[in-house]
């Protein structure tokens, strides 16, 4: 890739990020790992996630872990966190807001501009603080914030970060739909994930690219170096990652019939309890709760293999999942459904479009794993890393810069 000089080309004094998940919780957020990379070139503040009063009450009554003293300004809502050597991010947690969502359309959108009014006045504020003047502003996945804030934060220009199909998601969906398109009419530029939701994605906005999610390699390559120095005695075959509705049930409970000596793993959240219904029939099925991403190699480093048992559907086909990356960086077998489009992988990973399939590709990829292999899915993994995707996501802001420039 050619070399960005940053220095000249540098039209905004600072990145601010509006996304829908908080910087801190125990997942790998594709967005939360490319600030961490862009924090060492650029000075971000991240907009934590958006609190209702809903949430704070389940708060204070001990239901729900929220920032109780930051959304009630008993502490300062405005945190600098350091993320390593000449890394750090402003996290900011908003002001609380109305519960909407769960309105109709003409109500959410009667009651949306007294979220935005107060969420605009307070990252303004923030802005003044820390001598923020013309921000490139990142929205990653929440267009309904992210179109009433267009034009109101003198930002140099506003990108949309789409790593999933809005319409599928049934909380982001209801009203994220019908504002993604307009929104991304408004917005400079469009960022996929994956290469469906470009092609998707560029019919409305015309300056739409694709920046692949990445690994965080230097964490899961752990697990990697913890496998040369005692290699897993258990076969156990690993799912890792949120346990929903996009897992078909049926290919995972035919390997568990048919492999009665393997252990399936799912380390997660469970958010379809249907899953956990379905599988935990089977003795050699278990489900371990979500843990904090500096746990995850131990827990790695026992596997054989990781499995994506995805359904294929109009959904999934637009997904481009971490995990796979984050299996490879572990020096570990991949076996997949055929949900989308992995032709990146196709040298790599088993792809197996049924039941009988996967459970034949889980079995011949554990045999036939050697040291070489796992030296090949390191590589590739490394290739795919965070550092990598960030320089991807820089050559857009270069794109953008461009545009801007001839306007």
């Amino acid at each position: 890739m050619k070399a960005i000089d940053r220095n000249s080309a540098k039209q905004f004094d600072s990145i601010i990020c509006v996304s829908q998940t908080p910087w801190q919780g125990k997942f790998q957020n594709s967005a939360v790992q490319l600030l961490t990379v862009l924090s060492e070139r650029y000075r971000i503040l991240y907009v934590d996630y958006p609190y209702t009063v809903k949430d704070l009450v389940a708060g204070l009554r001990g239901k729900r872990q929220v920032p109780v003293k930051a959304l009630t300004r008993v502490e300062n809502p405005l945190t600098q966190l350091s993320l390593g050597p000449n890394r750090s991010v402003h996290v900011w947690t908003p002001p609380v807001l109305f519960p909407i969502n769960w309105m109709s359309a003409a109500s959410h959108d009667t009651f949306l501009p007294l979220n935005t009014g107060r969420l605009i006045k307070g990252l303004r504020g923030v802005m003044q603080q820390l001598g923020m003047q013309k921000p490139l502003v990142i929205n990653a996945f929440n267009p309904v914030l992210g179109l009433p804030l267009v034009h109101q934060l003198h930002e140099f220009a506003t990108i949309y970060y789409c790593f999933d199909e809005i319409s599928a998601e049934a909380w982001m969906g209801k009203h994220g739909t019908r504002y993604e398109q307009e929104f991304m009419k408004q917005v400079d530029a469009v960022i996929t994930t994956s290469e469906a939701l470009y092609r998707m994605k560029s019919q409305t906005q015309p300056h739409t690219f694709c920046v692949k999610n990445g690994a965080n390699f230097d964490l899961f390559n752990q697990a990697y170096a913890l496998r040369q120095q005692q290699p897993a005695e258990r076969t156990i075959v690993g799912y890792l990652g949120t346990a929903d509705n996009r897992i078909d049930t049926k290919v995972v409970g035919y390997c568990a019939r048919t492999m009665p000596h393997v252990e399936f793993q799912f380390v997660g959240l469970i958010v379809d309890p249907r899953v956990q219904e379905e599988l935990s029939v089977y003795p050699n099925v278990r489900f371990i709760p979500s843990v904090p991403p500096q746990e995850l190699p131990p827990i790695l480093a026992q596997w054989k293999a990781g499995m994506i048992p995805f359904v294929c559907n109009e959904h999934t086909y637009t997904i481009y999942p971490l995990k796979i990356n984050e299996y490879l960086a572990a020096g570990l077998p991949v076996v997949s459904t055929p949900f989308s489009i992995l032709d990146d992988f196709s040298d790599a990973i088993a792809i197996a479009a049924t039941p009988e399939a996967f459970q034949q590709s889980l079995g011949q990829r554990i045999a036939e794993d050697t040291p070489e292999k796992q030296r090949q899915q390191v590589a590739l993994a490394q290739a795919n890393s965070w550092e990598r995707r960030a320089e991807e996501f820089e050559a857009v802001f270069e794109q953008v810069k461009a545009v801007k420039s001839q306007l």
